[in-house]
């Protein structure tokens, strides 16, 4: 029996040392079906899905940079965490908040922060890796761009005078 409950802080531990965004979130009056659907969404973005008994989870996070969810493990609460994309546990419980409205978000942990629960939105839309890459990229190819738009042009407008004086001597 202790060794399951050392495996368990052992394991939740673990994956916060690994994980850049938390949220702890109330499931009270959820049924298993919902649980499981919950954990199904989560796994296909890379979001672990624990629930483990509060005075396990304050131990397993307490030397973490999750360590100031520790006042919010209060009651029935299940912890998600994303080690890639800071975004994934706040979009996933966007998602599944809109379908079942008796979960309530206790607090979310980014990057060692604790925000308010009223935040989720917020950090739901921060964009993924591959949204924040093509973004600066846009960024940082758009002064070549114009450079080049703005050469052609003066190019573009120099080959349709030649044209329109080629047509006037035609019709002359």
């Amino acid at each position: 029996m202790l060794d399951d409950k050392k495996a368990i802080v052992e394991g939740i531990n673990k994956l916060a040392d690994q994980s850049i965004a938390g949220i702890a979130a109330n499931y009270r009056g959820l049924t298993v079906a919902q649980m499981d659907q919950l954990r199904f969404d989560a796994r296909k973005v890379g979001v672990s899905v624990r629930v483990a008994r509060n005075t396990l989870a304050k131990r397993a996070i307490a030397d973490t940079s999750f360590a100031c969810l520790g006042e919010s493990l209060q009651g029935p609460i299940v912890l998600l965490f994303s080690q890639e994309d800071p975004g994934a546990c706040a979009r996933v419980l966007k998602d599944f908040l809109k379908n079942n409205d008796a979960m309530e978000v206790v607090s979310l942990v980014v990057d060692g922060s604790l925000l308010p629960s009223d935040q989720l939105k917020a950090v739901a839309s921060l964009p993924t890796y591959e949204q924040a890459v093509s973004q600066l990229m846009s960024v940082m190819i758009a002064p070549a761009t114009k450079l080049v738009q703005t050469t052609n042009e003066t190019v573009a407008q120099l080959v349709r005078v030649l044209a329109a004086v080629a047509d006037k001597k035609k019709a002359a």
